[in-house]
């Protein structure tokens, strides 16, 4: 069951019930989830549903035949973009979509392995 927020406008903030143990013995072991989908599924099956709708999009903005057109599309395409981050920043919160912290070490030297690769562009 889901429960809607009103404070955004993003129809992907939502506060789910989650899915509770049914009132039976716990023997320690972890539980193995069953073929129903909880929350935590159904936010993971609409995010990849945004990702790929974010791609097709992205191909349909560079294809545009006409300005309006190519306006029209990239507009969606920004409310594609800006549904997906909402969904993402969910996950974030409920602990659902965990992303490893890089080191600034790490960091830097990816940007200098990156600028490195500049001067191999014909046109920088």
């Amino acid at each position: 069951m889901m429960q809607w927020q009103s404070q955004n406008s993003s129809p992907y903030n939502w506060q789910g019930t989650g899915q509770q143990p049914s009132g039976g013995q716990q023997t320690g072991l972890p539980r193995v989830k069953g073929p129903e989908m909880n929350d935590r599924d159904r936010i993971n099956d609409v995010l990849a549903t945004e990702k790929y709708l974010t791609t097709a999009y992205n191909v349909a903005v560079n294809e545009a035949s006409t300005e309006q057109l190519y306006q029209t599309q990239l507009s969606l395409l920004n409310e594609l973009h800006q549904c997906q981050r909402d969904l993402y920043n969910l996950m974030q919160r409920r602990g659902w979509y965990k992303v490893d912290q890089a080191m600034p070490q790490a960091i830097s030297q990816a940007a200098q392995q990156f600028t490195n690769y500049q001067t191999q562009f014909p046109y920088s």
